[in-house]
């Protein structure tokens, strides 16, 4: 019985019901990033414009939304809250897809600026209808990539590009080998329990 208790408990803290993965976060505007990464084609940084520079990749305020907005369906309900924002002079509250512990720290530029994309944390946001968590973001999570990145980076150009895959298997050996050597990945310091716990 207690051997029962055990793995049911395991095999609860390790379920999407605990880890949050692919759960839906409730916005005040549906936002899709289907439409505007994926249809449109708009470059992550359009709206997350510190991801490069700053730890936190940041949300857009209501002005960047008005630059489509203010000329494109400026009548619809989906869109009323931007509108509203707009004219109230008050920023949209946008609720937090990805809560990591506070002993976490995750600098998105170190990540973006070393040749990891979007997509290896976030998923294939430009196939989400709705904003999920697309990982369970655990420590072993991490550490899979920390331990062995070579094969999830990319040239430096295709970073904020989902619909980059790598080329065959040979070729992809050679790239990662020479993406080590050119963001100066040191394997030692990515393990290193200060990378991430500050």
């Amino acid at each position: 019985m207690f051997l029962f208790v055990l793995l049911t408990l395991i095999g609860l803290t390790r379920s999407s019901w605990v880890t949050g993965e692919n759960r839906f976060t409730e916005q005040p505007i549906p936002f899709s990033h289907r439409h505007h990464a994926g249809e449109l084609q708009i470059d992550c940084r359009y709206c997350h414009t510190s991801v490069e520079t700053s730890a936190q990749a940041g949300l857009p305020p209501t002005e960047t939304c008005m630059t489509c907005h203010s000329q494109l369906y400026t009548q619809d309900e989906v869109t009323a809250p931007i509108r509203r924002s707009w004219t109230e002079d008050k920023p949209i509250r946008w609720k937090r897809v990805i809560e990591l512990p506070d002993f976490v720290y995750f600098a998105h530029n170190v990540h973006v600026n070393n040749g990891v994309a979007c997509t290896e944390c976030h998923g294939r946001v430009d196939r989400m209808p709705l904003m999920s968590q697309a990982h369970h973001y655990t420590m072993g999570w991490c550490l899979e990539c920390h331990k062995d990145p070579a094969r999830r980076l990319r040239p430096e150009e295709e970073v904020f590009s989902p619909e980059w895959s790598p080329p065959d298997h040979q070729q992809r050996e050679e790239i990662a080998e020479f993406l080590m050597k050119k963001y100066d990945v040191e394997l030692s310091r990515l393990t290193e329990c200060s990378s991430c716990h500050r």
